[in-house]
């Protein structure tokens, strides 16, 4: 039986009459209007209200008539034929809901994707304010999943920043490189506005910390103000393509040996969109695009969702070799967000069969990703960064390769604690992607894709990109890394370490249940040095060992 409620609303909200009722009543104003205008002196209307509202309520009510008359004749909208006028209120309020979701509905601890917590602590330490908390913590320490830090009773001093840097090249390199342990990850041009790549660019130098290409090639603003880039190369070969979308080593090499270009990067997945190649609406691609990229502007650039340079682990190290030779021995690594465990053990397997090691691997987490995917691709697809990191770095232990190949990371990392959680579990640096975003002047407003981001981040509109000042917003840039790093010092001198590669994972605990802790070293599976050598003929039920008699050198 129906409810009062329901009832009431069957009766005055679902009845021919209610549903048209804003129509009939602007129907009916605008006939009343018009008799007195034709058929009357209309000053005597004006003894009760003004002449410019009458005027302004009798064009309104004709223009709503005209279009509910609109809404009952097509045949496009359910909503529109069944509630005249009325139905375009609920357009208009879906088209607003994110932003009346962010602003006056969303809690401060509502991950949509990054909570309003993570993006004040952003903005406060990119604009160089103080982002400490009053009070005590607003997170539950209780619930199931809650991570922290284990302090040491002897806490040192707090070491200075700048130390905190990596060595990335091994001994087939002839240039490594020192990197900072945070910097920015790939967002190419085109997704991004040429201004927000001009302040990433401009921050990054005062900071001494890299700036990642993303595959979209080497534009004029990244060249613009020197700071370190990585250069990362997608299998749509943006920037060193022959006309028909193939490898061309000529142009390669030329960008290769740039001063600035400080490592070679190359992007086999990414977290936002696994195994489905780069999107670039159609809307986005402006002639500057098109050209530094070599595409056209007919249709959206997709990048092919393989490499064409190679299809088998061993072709893939000889094209790692090929890029190393080309850029005068620069680091050459690749990035990916893993998928099928055994196809990146294949990929170990070619390392150990052709002496070919590349200087790092990216890790990328499903939580990743700037740009517009696929929802089922963002939703279901793809390793997180915790499980792929892990794995991917028990791999190459278990290989004995650990010490020859250098570990990034990335994704959703915006925090000193999640730059040392994620070096606890394997990580050597951490790249940040909307951690920068945020720095520029991002407002999570997720309109990336529309060409209409509202504070010039991610559209191609020079007058929406006017809003971005340059020079500002890379000083927020600036000291979003130096806060953010200053913070992970102080939070590792409290554990008793001066630099970040001393985070292990006995350092990172863990709430298990209600009544259990463990730390890190105790939840996740560990492989010990050179383990996977020889593991034919051990506990089948091991599920690294499984995986790695799975892998192929042949195929992926």
């Amino acid at each position: 039986m129906a409810n009062p409620a329901q009832l009431v609303r069957h009766k005055l909200l679902n009845t021919f009459f209610s549903r048209h009722s804003v129509w009939f009543a602007c129907i009916l104003i605008a006939v009343i209007f018009t008799t007195f205008h034709i058929g009357y002196s209309p000053r005597y209307i004006y003894y009760f209200m003004p002449q410019t509202l009458v005027n302004t309520l009798w064009i309104l009510s004709i223009l709503l008539s005209l279009l509910g008359l609109y809404d009952v004749l097509q045949n496009k909208h359910s909503i529109l034929k069944n509630y005249p006028i009325m139905g375009h209120f609920r357009f208009i309020f879906e088209e607003f809901r994110p932003e009346i979701r962010q602003y006056f509905i969303e809690a401060d601890r509502d991950a949509l994707p990054f909570s309003r917590m993570q993006r004040s602590l952003v903005y406060q330490r990119a604009k160089n304010e103080n982002s400490d908390k009053p009070f005590g913590s607003i997170l539950n320490v209780y619930e199931d999943n809650y991570r922290f830090v284990s302090h040491s009773i002897t806490p040192c001093k707090v070491a200075d920043p700048q130390t905190f840097r990596i060595l990335i090249g091994n001994e087939q390199c002839t240039q490594p490189f020192s990197a900072s342990i945070l910097n920015i990850s790939a967002m190419s041009f085109g997704s991004m506005s040429a201004n927000a790549i001009r302040a990433l660019n401009l921050g990054a130098p005062k900071g001494d910390f890299f700036h990642d290409t993303g595959e979209g090639s080497i534009s004029p603003y990244h060249l613009e103000y020197g700071g370190d880039l990585v250069w990362e190369i997608g299998s749509g070969y943006f920037g060193c393509r022959t006309l028909d979308g193939q490898f061309d080593p000529e142009r390669f090499a030329a960008q290769a040996k740039l001063p600035q270009v400080k490592m070679i990067e190359i992007k086999l997945s990414q977290g936002a969109k696994p195994g489905h190649g780069g999107i670039l609406p159609k809307s986005k691609i402006s002639e500057e695009i098109a050209q530094i990229r070599g595409i056209s502007r007919d249709h959206d650039c997709v990048s092919p969702s393989s490499h064409p340079a190679f299809s088998t682990p061993i072709e893939m190290m000889n094209f790692i070799q090929q890029l190393r030779e080309l850029s005068n021995g620069k680091p050459v690594g690749f990035k990916l967000c893993l998928g099928q465990p055994w196809q990146f053990m294949s990929i170990v397997k070619a390392m150990l069969h052709t002496q070919i090691y590349p200087d790092f691997i990216v890790v990328d987490g499903s939580e990743g990703g700037t740009g517009a995917a696929p929802i089922e691709l963002i939703d279901y697809v793809g390793a997180p960064l915790r499980e792929g990191l892990l794995f991917v770095h028990n791999t190459l232990v278990g290989a004995g390769l650990r010490d020859k190949i250098k570990i990034g990371a990335s994704g959703k990392i915006i925090s000193a604690f999640d730059i040392a959680s994620t070096l606890a579990i394997g990580a050597d640096w951490v790249n940040s992607a909307r951690g920068f975003m945020f720095a520029v002047g991002c407002i999570q407003a997720q309109s990336c894709h529309t060409n209409q981001c509202p504070v010039g981040v991610t559209t191609q509109d020079k007058d929406r990109q006017k809003a971005l000042h340059v020079p500002t917003k890379a000083e927020r840039v600036f000291h979003f890394h130096k806060n953010t790093l200053h913070a992970l010092s102080e939070l590792i001198a409290s554990a008793g370490l001066k630099h970040p590669s001393a985070i292990k994972a006995h350092h990172l605990a863990q709430r298990v249940n209600s009544h259990e802790i463990k730390n890190f070293a105790q939840i996740h599976f560990w492989l010990k040095e050179g383990e996977l050598l020889s593991c034919e003929n051990k506990d089948d039920e091991n599920f690294y060992f499984r995986m790695w008699n799975l892998a192929k050198l042949e195929q992926f």
